[in-house]
């Protein structure tokens, strides 16, 4: 009898904490602070990546006389997104507990990644009439410099941005719907 009663009270303290736990899970989030925490823990929310190939070429002008010249070819990946972690709380507002408006950061290149594997010198000249011209140990890296801005420019014209406003919206618009929300909205 007593191993009954035991067991009658083991599924009764179960089935207990069970609902307790899916009513808890089946509330919406409703409140501004609660809201803005979820959305902020994206941070860089990263949402395209672009794969970009250039060939950049370098010239320096030596003194007294002649140059060195360069060309590099990369590879990179370009990254871009929304920083949402400088989301204010004044950006969001909820008109009823089914309706939330968000008012984004614009969209940007969060990062560009080489490639190294891909990446190499294709070509390195000093002029010939001038072999006592020593080759320049940090032309190499201003090289990568003006190919990071070349990609950059590359991804922009390609229309990156676009991309990863819109692709951050999905995401934010799914975890927002997660969270209870039916309509959600981005003014801009």
């Amino acid at each position: 009898m007593k191993r009954i009663l035991f067991a009658l009270v083991l599924m009764a303290l179960t089935a207990g904490f069970w609902l307790g736990r899916r009513q808890a899970s089946s509330q919406q989030v409703t409140g501004l602070p609660a809201v803005l925490r979820q959305v902020q823990t994206l941070n860089e929310l990263v949402s395209v990546k672009y794969r970009i190939q250039k060939v950049v070429g370098i010239e320096e002008h030596k003194i007294p006389v002649g140059t060195e010249k360069l060309l590099l070819v990369v590879q990179a990946d370009v990254l871009a997104g929304v920083d949402l972690s400088s989301l204010a709380l004044e950006k969001i507002s909820i008109s009823d507990a089914r309706q939330i408006a968000v008012t984004l950061p614009p969209a940007q290149i969060l990062h560009v990644v080489f490639d190294d594997k891909q990446t190499r010198v294709w070509d390195r000249q000093v002029t010939w009439w001038t072999p006592w011209i020593p080759y320049n140990p940090d032309l190499e890296r201003q090289a990568r410099l003006v190919a990071t801005e070349s990609v950059k420019q590359s991804a922009a014209e390609m229309g990156i941005l676009n991309d990863a406003r819109r692709s951050a919206e999905t995401s934010i618009r799914r975890l927002l719907e997660a969270l209870g929300f039916q309509a959600v909205s981005f003014p801009t």
